[in-house]
């Protein structure tokens, strides 16, 4: 192949990258606009002009003051905020000591007990959905915060995967050092694995608070109480069987988004660097 073929090869190549990137970007990003669009426009402009239109003012900002005050984001934004804390807190702790105990210590079943966790990974979440609906409702923590807690908290595959990768590059030496010190198997974990285990916790939870702002099935199931809407079950506010405000949603919407977004441009860096560093440098 001559030089000339080579670059053109290349060209077109990079062509079909860079229009394959954009396609999926506008996929990703109308939807988001026409939103926008819909924030700042009256239920009359929404009804009688197109959806790419642009609104007869940006300074229309009396949805969100609805969006605000009658879907009480307040409120939802506190709920969210103590799923998101206290989820990430057991999540650290269940499943720092969960990689541990698979990664540190030789048990029977230890591989099938790890390979259960994995076929995990395959089983949708809905097929078991009765059975935890019973439970939940069973131990009273059903229309409660405790229930989705109990949920989210429950350590998830993924957590254990990136976890355990990350001990694969701790010394084993780093323990019987602390063993031949007097310390016991506990006071190791504390003082000197969980602390070396702090960048995949703060990449998961960024990653898990992301996850519950954007939820809306199990907080909408297992918390119908209206003071007990969160972020996402406030947007449900302007939804009926039979009208609903669109105006006033998109702009809810926009509200609800902004958290997520703001904390994933912020973090974007520590998200990508530490699911790199748990999966390349096992």
């Amino acid at each position: 192949m001559n030089r000339s073929n080579y670059k053109a090869q290349q060209l077109l190549g990079n062509t079909g990258y860079y229009i394959f990137f954009i396609a999926m970007s506008i996929l990703v990003f109308v939807p988001i606009l026409l939103v926008v669009f819909g924030s700042f426009k009256t239920a009359k402009e929404i009804a009688e002009t197109s959806p790419f239109s642009l609104p007869d003012s940006w300074l229309y900002v009396q949805n969100y003051i609805t969006a605000y005050t009658e879907g009480n984001i307040l409120r939802g934004f506190i709920n969210t905020s103590i799923l998101v804390g206290v989820s990430i807190v057991g999540n650290a702790i269940l499943g720092t000591m969960t990689a541990y105990v698979l990664n540190r210590f030789q048990f029977k079943l230890r591989n099938a007990i790890f390979l259960l966790f994995m076929l995990a990974m395959i089983i949708p979440s809905y097929t078991t959905e009765i059975a935890r609906f019973q439970l939940i409702h069973g131990i009273g923590a059903y229309n409660s915060l405790y229930g989705p807690l109990l949920i989210y908290i429950g350590t998830d595959i993924m957590q254990i995967y990136i976890y355990t990768q990350f001990l694969k590059k701790i010394s084993t030496q780093l323990d019987e050092s602390a063993m031949l010190d007097g310390a016991s198997y506990f006071r190791t974990f504390v003082s000197i694995i969980f602390p070396l285990l702090l960048p995949a916790t703060a990449t998961l939870a960024i990653l898990k608070s992301v996850t519950i702002m954007n939820d809306i099935y199990v907080q909408t199931l297992y918390m119908p109480k209206r003071e007990l809407a969160t972020l996402s079950t406030a947007l449900m506010t302007f939804v009926g069987e039979r009208t609903a405000d669109l105006a006033a949603l998109c702009a809810g919407i926009i509200l609800v988004l902004l958290p997520s977004a703001v904390m994933y441009m912020v973090f974007q860096r520590l998200i990508f660097k530490g699911l790199m560093d748990g999966a390349i440098k096992g």
